[in-house]
């Protein structure tokens, strides 16, 4: 049974139900309940921050959207769009336990190969690291926090 551990993220007042010593959170965009493991706690807390501290609409976030790449099916954590419907955000999500490596930033580099996202985010809910993506001169650079949606 998963226990929860406190992130580097406010805290936020989640749906929690134990049924049959299962552990489920509640996740408000998707409208079900969930098995609570570390890498959806890390999601549940990083969709909340997007929607309350930095005013994303959550009619705008896609959680666990599939892509294809390179005939193989996967699955975003989080993706982003703009009110105009253009992807705007690529957010990975893993545990707390799992340390975010250069394989990491790859696996979101991938999956925005595909988006051409303007912007990649990477957390394990402890450590949060956040491009902006210049898709015209290949490059990118690291900013200290994810803009308020109104400021993208």
């Amino acid at each position: 049974m998963f226990n929860p551990t406190p992130l580097n993220l406010p805290n936020y007042p989640f749906k929690i139900t134990n049924r049959d010593n299962v552990i489920f959170i509640f996740d408000e965009i998707r409208k079900k309940h969930l098995v609570l493991t570390p890498e959806e706690w890390v999601r549940q807390h990083f969709i909340q921050y997007l929607i309350i501290e930095k005013k994303f609409p959550a009619t705008l976030l896609q959680i666990e959207g599939g892509l294809s790449l390179n005939q193989t099916k996967k699955r975003s954590d989080i993706l982003v769009y703009n009110s105009a419907g253009e992807k705007i955000m690529v957010i990975e999500c893993k545990a707390p336990s799992v340390a975010i490596t250069q394989a990491t930033f790859d696996q979101a580099a991938r999956y925005n190969s595909v988006y051409k996202a303007h912007w990649l985010v990477v957390t394990n809910g402890m450590n949060h690291f956040y491009a902006k993506i210049d898709h015209k001169n290949g490059a990118f650079s690291f900013v200290e926090d994810v803009p308020n949606y109104k400021d993208l």
